[in-house]
């Protein structure tokens, strides 16, 4: 047959197509990529618009980011007891604060390539350059005028707290890249915070000091540990965790409530949000064990702040819970809430507040021959002069009426972007988390007037921390950016 005869007879007639079987058919199709349930594209890994009709890529997903060295950080201040130090180093030398300066340095070199600065306008920096400024002067002030040995040590070591402090708060606020980021940060602040008022809470039940079995290779003891302390009698005692006092650890656990509080609310999964609860309660039941009026008064202080951000149920919610919690204080430990209570029903006689107010007449007659820039940064040692359980008398007379004045922009900076972030905030997660953040600086300026919390490492790295995520919230709410992490180039302002 010819090839002119197939082609006729096969021109008329289609042959059928020959049956598949359906799982044959498996072979041609294409399975989607399954991607992990908790996937979610970060923001940085999108294009940004760096001016009109330009675009530029973003950086790629780090997993060393500055976020990661300042949960570091977190871990590090929390879980560790202050006394324990590198040796040779002093109280700089806690390891938290070294990780602070190396987030310093990493900070500066990052402004030497304009690929890795952040671009863009961020108020809580001019904030910390007054601050910093005014202790530049007042430590040339005090070289001026002739310090001894012991006081240029201790003015030296000033500046090296203060180059880490800077490092936390620019870090947060310029570096931490995404909102998502800021929460792993905060997660990981309360998880922390709970495990050292756990720690305290032990320690008030065994009246053991329990720090004392932490024992790290390659760190050394500074002094004596913090300890516990009677106080009120009855058999209760005073009780400080890791941190170097017993006031400071209650300010501490004050600062972390209000975040507890969001994280319990907000959080992504309802078993998440029962564990944040339980970090919560455990960290707010044990500020009663501090046996501080600064800790209530702390604590009060953030339970205002987060008021306005609640609804009236949620008001409730938190009063009945905070009932039940003060009932389970008074049957576990009889006698402990009457010890506070006598705390300020007794004030006048108490001789703490006593010395407090002494204080006064002694500070303003040594403020009065340097009123300024003051004696100098660091210099005014409690144990060659008076201690003194007041941080804005401190700074008087360390810097002067100067330093006083950039304290009050360094704390009310924190509070005021916090607000603004608030207020520019799209979605209640979003201010609900604003309001946590602008009770923390507030609560330092107002404990500031009871103990010298600046003086105190612990309180100082966590205050930094909320410092710059109210820089963080400013820039994330930011109306005139098209972006929400660090961008390569200038933003389209």
């Amino acid at each position: 047959m010819t090839s002119s005869t197939m082609a006729g007879q096969t021109r008329g007639t289609k042959a059928p197509p020959t049956p598949v079987a359906p799982d044959d058919l498996r072979i041609f199709k294409r399975r989607p990529r399954k991607r992990p349930a908790a996937y979610r594209p970060s923001p940085d890994l999108l294009p940004v618009l760096v001016d009109t009709g330009t675009y530029a890529s973003r950086r790629r997903r780090s997993h060393v980011d500055a976020a990661s060295l300042l949960v570091f950080v977190i871990v590090l201040i929390q879980l560790l007891p202050s006394r324990l130090v590198v040796p040779d180093l002093t109280s700089v030398g806690r390891p938290g604060l070294l990780v602070g300066l190396l987030l310093a340095v990493w900070w500066l070199l990052s402004k030497l390539h304009p690929r890795l600065a952040m671009t863009g306008p961020q108020p809580m920096r001019w904030a910390f350059v007054a601050y910093a400024l005014s202790l530049l002067l007042s430590y040339a002030a005090g070289q001026f005028r002739g310090m001894p040995t012991l006081e240029a040590n201790s003015a030296d070591r000033a500046l090296l707290g203060a180059l880490a402090f800077m490092g936390i708060v620019f870090m947060t606020a310029d570096g931490v890249p995404t909102r998502e980021r800021l929460d792993d940060l905060q997660r990981v602040l309360i998880y922390c915070t709970a495990i050292n008022s756990l720690l305290g809470i032990l320690q008030f039940i065994t009246k053991k000091d329990l720090t004392q079995n932490i024992i790290i290779p390659g760190l050394t003891l500074q002094g004596e540990l913090v300890g516990l302390a009677d106080r009120g009698g009855g058999g209760l005692i005073r009780v400080a965790g890791t941190t170097g006092h017993y006031i400071e650890f209650s300010v501490v656990m004050a600062f972390a409530v209000p975040l507890g509080i969001h994280y319990a609310r907000f959080a992504a999964r309802k078993a998440e949000r029962r564990l944040f609860l339980i970090c919560t309660l455990i960290i707010a039941g044990s500020i009663p064990l501090a046996l501080s009026r600064t800790g209530i008064l702390a604590v009060g202080v953030a339970l205002l702040c987060m008021w306005p951000a609640w609804n009236w149920r949620f008001r409730f919610n938190v009063l009945v819970v905070t009932a039940g919690l003060l009932g389970v204080l008074s049957v576990v430990r009889p006698g402990l809430l009457g010890t506070l209570r006598s705390l300020f029903s007794n004030a006048e006689d108490d001789p703490s507040i006593k010395g407090r107010t002494d204080d006064y007449e002694v500070v303003f007659q040594y403020a009065s021959e340097r009123p300024w820039l003051g004696r100098g940064t660091g210099t005014f040692i409690p144990e060659l002069y008076r201690y003194l359980d007041n941080q804005w008398l401190m700074t008087l007379m360390n810097n002067g009426y100067i330093g006083i004045a950039a304290m009050v922009v360094l704390h009310f900076t924190g509070v005021f972007l916090a607000i603004i972030a608030f207020r520019r905030a799209e979605n209640e997660v979003d201010r609900h988390l604003c309001a946590a953040i602008a009770a923390v600086p507030l609560i330092a300026a107002l404990t500031g007037l009871t103990f010298d919390s600046f003086s105190f490492s612990t309180f100082v790295v966590v205050l930094g921390l909320q410092l710059g995520a109210a820089g963080a919230m400013w820039r994330f709410t930011h109306p005139a950016r098209t972006t929400r992490g660090a961008a390569v180039g200038a933003l389209n302002r």
